[in-house]
């Protein structure tokens, strides 16, 4: 019997070395990555300057255009990532200031989102790497219920997200085989359209006080970040396009774009713009609030 409990403890404290050995490995290369996604670009970049700093979901990932800013004299980036949410957008910026970046106007969409205080697990998936070396990343997921585990357990976190961190991915981070994410400065085009579109239905929808809102906020406010916080388009035959007046009664302070651009020629479907579109909300955007540097 002692033998065998014996060679239990063996097993055990060999496959808790393996994990910790596998841990390291993983690590090692998401630190050495700066080419797959937003995330990582992030936090293996510092000290960058913008002087606008685009933040979202799809809605910005793919409406807004840096190009447009930076032929006026600005420079800009789009970290907008399709299915984060405004929790996501809150440790983005946290993960900003802590890489020292100097940011001097933050365009922030706040409308779909502010549905729910609910997270987006896929994007949560992609700060884990992160978790034992930066402050910012263990403070923010503190209080989740799986927050001893994901941090103490050798490994656990690449398991428990293996879709979105696993080996596959880890494997093309170490070989810097690059995505599109970072092209265009941040900036994803739809050129494909719905015909015909799709209605896209709000009726359950009501914008709430959003805790991720309220901390990107904050954050603006003690560091100095102009907050330019908007609505943004969707095809007018959208169901209940009343949630938008809803917005304004919670938070008044937040500007209105979502009829800025109505035309169905610039919708790839109801709730996303194609790039035709995202080129003429940027521009209107732009005119808005910002004068050029530079002569065109």
């Amino acid at each position: 019997m002692k033998k065998f409990v014996f060679f239990l403890i063996k097993i055990a404290l060999l496959l808790f070395l393996t994990m910790a050995l596998l841990d390291v490995l993983y690590t090692f290369v998401y630190l050495k990555s700066n080419s797959r996604t937003k995330i990582d670009y992030l936090y293996n970049s510092k000290d960058k300057q913008y002087d606008v700093v685009f933040l979202g979901s799809s809605r910005v990932n793919n409406h807004f255009v840096p190009k447009i800013f930076n032929d006026q004299g600005y420079h800009t980036f789009n970290f907008g990532i399709t299915r984060s949410r405004l929790e996501e957008s809150a440790l983005m910026l946290e993960l900003m200031l802590e890489r020292n970046y100097k940011i001097k106007n933050l365009i922030l969409q706040v409308d779909l989102n502010i549905n729910t205080n609910d997270h987006s697990e896929a994007i949560r998936s992609l700060f884990m790497p992160y978790l034992h070396r930066s402050q910012t990343i263990r403070n923010f997921y503190r209080p989740i219920p799986e927050y001893n585990a994901l941090l103490y357990i050798p490994f656990y976190r690449y398991m428990h997200y293996d879709a979105r961190i696993g080996f596959r991915e880890m494997y093309l981070s170490g070989i810097h085989k690059p995505t599109n994410a970072l092209e265009n400065d941040g900036f994803h085009p739809l050129r494909k359209n719905q015909i015909p579109l799709v209605p896209a239905d709000l009726s359950k929808y009501y914008p709430k006080r959003n805790i991720g809102y309220e901390a990107i906020k904050a954050l603006c406010k003690k560091h100095h970040i102009n907050l330019i916080a908007i609505t943004t388009p969707m095809c007018m035959s959208t169901i209940n396009r009343d949630y938008f007046n809803h917005i304004h009664e919670v938070y008044p302070e937040i500007h209105n774009f979502e009829n800025a651009v109505t035309d169905d020629k610039y919708f790839s479907t109801c709730g996303h713009m194609n790039e035709a579109g995202a080129i003429e909300f940027t521009k209107i955007v732009f005119k808005a609030f910002f004068k050029p540097k530079t002569t065109p």
